[in-house]
């Protein structure tokens, strides 16, 4: 994972570069304390450049926040939709390849997942409304995905709604309960990532595996014990 420094070269540094070094810095600021709580002054002196500089090149903060936005939300969402594509003998579940797309995707930037997921951003601006755009889209991808964990291993593997009606739910609430639960889940996973950054997105897919198996046997065993 990438660590920035506290700050970076003031001279001689071309325009993009300097832009990659702010949208970096920035993304790690918004990720970690939420674009409320984050100043476009901690971010210019994480960079080492001006405050007027920062807004000559990015505008004001939600502008600076919406920059760093579009690249996280879209990566994403082509990392989820080709793990969502990927069929044939021997591929993992696809559970197991949406987690491995997401925790792939993020390896460099973690905290970029909590930009996506931000509770601070302002009611109605444009940017909560670009934010909830994205997380759409990615939470019912995901959900799709994860509602494979509903069936039985071994089983074959239906998706989304298909999956919940295997597993024996007829209420079409399931399926949106289902998105709000897959996405307390990633991100709790992926708060504890950060805390581990020797944890590479393989390990953390295995890991998943292996917790999902477990899940699975402690269910099963509850289901016969009643």
């Amino acid at each position: 994972m990438t660590t920035l420094p506290s700050r970076a070269g003031t001279k001689g540094v071309p325009r993009a570069a300097r832009e990659q070094q702010v949208l970096a810095a920035a993304t790690e600021e918004f990720g970690r304390h939420g674009f409320e709580a984050t100043t476009m002054t901690v971010v210019a002196a994480r960079v080492g450049v001006t405050k007027p500089l920062l807004h000559q090149y990015f505008g004001s903060k939600q502008d600076l926040y919406l920059a760093c936005l579009t690249p996280i939300g879209d990566r994403l969402l082509d990392a989820l939709r080709a793990a969502m594509a990927e069929h044939g003998t021997g591929s993992p579940p696809t559970a197991l390849r949406v987690l491995h797309a997401l925790f792939t995707a993020l390896d460099a930037q973690r905290t970029a997942w909590f930009v996506l997921y931000d509770a601070t951003l302002p009611p109605g601006s444009e940017a909560a409304q670009r934010a909830a755009h994205y997380r759409s889209a990615i939470d019912d991808l995901a959900a799709l995905g994860t509602a494979g964990l509903l069936q039985t291993a071994g089983t074959e593997e239906p998706l989304g709604a298909d999956a919940l009606q295997a597993a024996g739910t007829r209420d079409p609430l399931d399926a949106d309960a289902l998105k709000y639960a897959w996405r307390g889940l990633c991100s709790a996973l992926v708060r504890w990532w950060v805390n581990h950054p020797e944890e590479s997105p393989e390990a953390m897919t295995q890991r998943c595996a292996r917790l999902f198996a477990a899940g699975r046997t402690l269910l099963a065993t509850s289901d016969v014990d009643t």
